[in-house]
């Protein structure tokens, strides 16, 4: 019998035949082209379209966000371009529909109220008391890093100095012997690799120094009201814990007030939001004219100020406050928009002495009722709270 070598065996024919049976009859069911490079050519052909339209799909994400902040005439802040984000992609539900019931509303929104939207939607976020104490665990370890890097370059340097003195020493005694010419050698490099790492020791420590600057930025960020450049709530309360402590060792006045403009809303809504940040711009200066290393003025939120006085009794609070509150009574204010003369504007405001409380916090309380009793007793007023809990 004569066997061919290599020839297929009948039941590999037909093993073969099924094979190609089955791979044309999965052919047919995906629609996959026949050739290998085609099925790539095509999958690179999608890819590369796919990839056009996430690139243009952004750019006219980010033109729609551009046309978005300069009609609403909105600073180009990271908190009003986020907040654009969320309503144009309509990625947050609660800030879309905000949005939209301010726009029916006035047509228009402002910097402050994008602020105050932010703040409210976004409170389980990053909040300023958690990236103050980010900050200070950052400044602490580059306090670290910056003592470290000192102390290395400082041993770096002695290294270096007696590494040369024990070269200049070898040198002398190195004529004619390679051994020690060699470790002369060795050790002039090891000098040059010390200056090296010296020089970029130095470096470092501009750039931790750069880094700590811009962490202070931050944190003054952190602890300012954006639109009106006082001291926020939180930068305030860091302050009232201070202060107590001080006035406590020093045996002295300490007394807090706390001031609301009078009918705000309806400045809002006859003059529009613009011109009321204004106004509590115009408000925020006058406070700020009377604080001092001994009076502190922040902007607790909305259209509430807080000052904050030591060395002054409640009494005595509440007359400066009240010259304050007569002198924005006295003034005759305009809508620089229109040219409007606007009805007077007023602040009420509440004031307790803060060490009649076992707790700042229920000093800041009873100033608040002080305020509300103001309010209802016919605003533009100042009322001092009792000293009680």
């Amino acid at each position: 019998m004569k066997v061919m070598i290599g020839a297929p065996s009948s039941s590999a024919n037909a093993q073969h035949g099924l094979t190609d049976r089955l791979a044309r009859w999965a052919k047919g069911l995906s629609g996959r082209p026949d050739e290998p490079q085609e099925a790539e050519a095509a999958t690179r052909q999608r890819a590369g379209t796919a990839a056009n339209r996430e690139i243009n799909r952004r750019r006219q994400l980010y033109a729609d966000i551009g046309d978005f902040l300069f009609a609403h005439d909105l600073d180009l802040t990271a908190i009003n371009f986020s907040v654009a984000l969320d309503y144009l992609t309509g990625a947050n539900i609660g800030v879309e529909k905000a949005i939209r019931a301010v726009m029916m509303e006035r047509g228009k929104i402002t910097n402050g109220w994008v602020e105050s939207l932010a703040a409210e939607q976004r409170a389980d976020e990053v909040t300023p008391e958690s990236l103050a104490t980010m900050l200070d665990k950052v400044e602490e370890n580059l306090d670290q890093f910056t003592g470290l890097m000192h102390e290395s370059r400082k041993s770096a340097k002695d290294y270096g100095a007696a590494l040369q003195e024990q070269a200049k020493d070898l040198a002398d005694v190195a004529e004619g012997e390679p051994v020690l010419a060699r470790l002369v050698g060795l050790t002039r490099s090891m000098v040059e690799k010390t200056r090296a790492v010296e020089t970029q020791l130095r470096e470092n420590q501009k750039q931790t120094q750069a880094l700590k600057s811009s962490l202070e930025t931050a944190r003054r960020a952190a602890e300012q009201d954006h639109l009106t450049g006082l001291p926020n709530r939180r930068a305030f309360e860091a302050r009232l814990r201070d202060e107590v402590a001080e006035a406590q060792a020093a045996n002295e006045s300490l007394s807090i007030a706390f001031c609301d403009i009078d009918h705000f809303k309806a400045i809002n809504d006859t003059h529009g939001h613009d011109t009321g940040d204004r106004v509590l711009k115009f408000v925020a200066g006058l406070l700020a004219k009377v604080s001092d290393d001994r009076c502190h003025v922040a902007r607790h939120g909305g259209e509430e100020f807080v000052m904050l006085f030591r060395g002054k009794t409640a009494a005595e609070t509440c007359e400066a406050v009240d010259e304050v509150r007569e002198d924005l009574a006295s003034r005759s204010l305009v809508n620089r928009t229109n040219g409007e003369r606007m009805d007077r504007v007023s602040f009420s405001a509440g004031v307790a002495n803060v060490l009649a409380f076992d707790d700042p916090r229920a000093a800041l309380k009873a100033a608040d009722r002080a305020l509300y009793l103001a309010k209802e007793h016919g605003r533009n007023r100042v009322y001092l709270a009792a000293e009680t809990d």
